[in-house]
């Protein structure tokens, strides 16, 4: 199986998480790009972000941040 658009949109989304610090999240705002404001709604449905705008990564979205950042490492490598 391929990562479609909406993935790929989503995977670059968790990829801008901070995850130096719990403490730390991320803001989308409404008039930000149609497709940013898009991936950050179809993560909070799927429980991996806490808030419709951004918030904080869940314990998920940790996890995944966590999984995307190894992956991006070693694909760059």
């Amino acid at each position: 199986m391929q990562f479609n658009q909406h993935m790929r949109e989503e995977l670059d989304l968790i990829l801008k998480f901070p995850l130096e610090s719990m403490m730390q999240g991320l803001k989308v705002h409404q008039d930000a790009d149609p497709v940013l404001v898009a991936a950050a709604n179809r993560l909070f449905e799927k429980g991996i972000i806490d808030q419709k705008d951004g918030g904080y990564l869940t314990d998920l979205g940790l996890d995944l941040a966590e999984h995307a950042q190894t992956l991006q490492s070693a694909l760059s490598a």
